[in-house]
């Protein structure tokens, strides 16, 4: 018996350049071992220096990529800043995905 499957992926296009910016922004490895490490608990940048292997003014850029994706915001502490996930990025970055609805055609 064979079985068609009808597909659907459901964004507009002006979601679609921003689902594909946001998801931009997550898919260097620097950025997601970031994002894994804040998913966690929030850090200062010496925290994070820690767990990834790049320079220290390489490392600000990649957060402030994140923080203009909106997905990490960042509070000064002195002469330190802290950095913690977003509120709403889990659920931004699973909305970024499209939306695939599946249905069978007789």
């Amino acid at each position: 018996m064979d079985v068609s499957i009808d597909i659907e992926v459901s964004r507009s296009p002006v979601d679609a350049e921003a689902s594909v910016a946001l998801l931009q922004a997550v898919a260097d490895p620097v950025r997601w071992t970031v994002l894994s490490r804040l998913a966690v608990k929030p850090a200062c940048v010496c925290d994070i220096q820690d767990h990834v292997p790049v320079a220290g003014n390489l490392l600000s850029y990649h957060l402030k990529v994140l923080r203009e994706a909106g997905l990490v915001t960042a509070t000064r502490r002195g002469r330190w800043m802290d950095y913690a996930l977003a509120p709403d990025a889990e659920a931004r970055l699973a909305a970024a995905l499209p939306t695939v609805v599946v249905g069978e055609r007789p």
